[in-house]
C-alpha cells in the first residue's frame, strides 16, 4: 500500500505535533515534512512531493501570506497536492477565500482525529470535505444569495472593520477611491444598511467578517 504523504503547515509548534500525533497513527499516513509560514509551505509542496497539504489559513502577525494565497499557489501548479485547510475560523471571510483558491476540504481543529483522517483520505482522492458549520454557511449562502458579498467587498468591509478611511483602503487594495466607493454602495445595498457602521455591524452578526 503507498502512503499518503503529508505537509502540516501551521506555524503554531503545539499544533503541528498534535497533528503529527494524530495522524502518525494511521497506517496509511506518512508525514513528509513540517511548515512554520504560508512561504515555507508553498515550497515545501513542490519540493517534497507531496499528496495532502494541511493548511492552516492565518500565520501569525508579520506574515506576508495567508493560507488562502499559499493554497492558490500550491493548487496552481501542475500536478498540485490536494490541499486541506485545518482551522479554527469558520467566517466567510476565512472559508470563501480558500475555496475560492482551491482548497479541496475544509475542517475545523476540534474535528475528532477519526474526521481528520478520514478528511484526508478524502482529500487524497480529490473529493471534498467539509466541516458540518461550514457547509451550512455555504448552503445558506446559495439559498440567500441576495446577503452574499464578493471576495473583493469582503476584503473592504473587513477593512473598514479595521477603522481605515477610503484613502487608506485604496492605497492597501491598490484600487481608487472612487472603486473603494463603489463597492461600499453595493455592500450597503445588500446588507440592507446606510452606514459604515451599520454595515460592519450586520457583517460581524452574519458571520461574514470576523474582527
Amino acid at each position: 500500500m503507498t502512503a499518503i504523504r503529508l505537509l502540516l503547515a501551521d506555524d503554531h509548534p503545539i499544533v503541528r505535533a498534535g497533528l503529527r500525533a494524530v495522524l502518525e497513527t494511521e497506517p496509511d499516513f506518512e508525514i513528509a515534512g513540517e511548515a512554520a509560514s504560508a512561504e515555507e509551505a508553498v515550497a515545501l509542496a513542490e519540493r517534497l512531493a507531496v499528496d495532502v497539504v494541511l493548511m492552516d489559513l492565518q500565520f501569525g502577525p508579520g506574515a506576508r501570506m495567508n493560507g488562502s494565497e499559499a493554497t492558490a499557489a500550491i493548487t496552481a501548479r501542475p500536478g498540485a497536492p490536494r490541499v486541506l485547510v485545518v482551522t479554527t475560523y469558520d467566517s466567510d471571510a476565512d472559508t470563501l477565500p480558500a475555496i475560492e483558491a482551491g482548497a479541496t476540504g475544509y475542517l475545523l481543529k476540534d474535528a475528532p482525529p477519526e474526521e481528520l483522517a478520514e478528511a484526508v483520505r478524502t482529500a487524497a482522492s480529490g473529493r471534498t470535505t467539509l466541516a458540518p458549520a461550514v457547509a451550512d454557511r455555504l448552503l445558506r449562502r446559495m439559498r440567500t444569495p441576495g446577503t452574499a458579498l464578493s471576495r473583493r467587498e469582503t476584503e473592504v468591509l473587513g477593512l473598514v472593520a479595521e477603522g481605515m478611511s477610503n484613502l487608506r483602503i485604496s492605497e492597501r487594495l491598490h484600487l481608487s477611491q472612487a472603486t473603494v466607493k463603489s463597492h461600499l454602495v453595493h455592500i450597503y445595498a445588500e446588507l440592507g444598511v446606510d452606514s459604515r457602521t451599520a454595515a460592519v455591524a450586520a457583517a460581524l452578526e452574519r458571520g461574514l467578517i470576523r474582527r
